[in-house]
């Protein structure tokens, strides 16, 4: 196991398990095939019982989401909600003005960093105040 990648990480920092993963069905007597996501395809989906854990209800495991209005591209359009920040970076003989929006359809931990004249081009209407 000496330098073997575990669930893309190397090492002591590896993680022992991964998941929840949905049971499809039962193999065998002691096998189980999971529904492991695309970017686990490289592992086997048939599991031992050893291997597996009962899997323990959490709250925070529960994801609550917004019906997204997808066109027919199989995209959605991104709207600002709000202005969470600003702040202003400083390059060498430059300043740049930045602030942090909130989109739409996203938590405020995956809030971006724009360039603040980018946004008030775009949308106007998040800097009335």
């Amino acid at each position: 196991m000496k330098g073997v990648m575990r669930f893309e990480k190397k090492g002591k920092l590896s993680p022992r398990f991964v998941g929840p993963f949905e049971i499809l069905e039962r193999v065998g007597v002691v096998a189980y095939r999971l529904a492991l996501p695309p970017s686990l395809s490289a592992v086997h989906n048939v599991f031992h019982v050893s291997m597996l854990r009962k899997y323990v209800a959490d709250t925070s495991h529960v994801v609550d989401y917004e019906p997204l209005e997808i066109d027919e591209h199989l995209s959605y359009v991104e709207q600002p909600v709000e202005i969470l920040a600003r702040e202003v970076k400083m390059l060498r003989n430059r300043s740049i003005p930045l602030v942090k929006v909130l989109w739409q359809n996203h938590r405020i931990e995956e809030a971006t960093w724009e360039r603040e004249e980018e946004m008030r081009t775009r949308y106007p209407e998040l800097f009335q105040d």
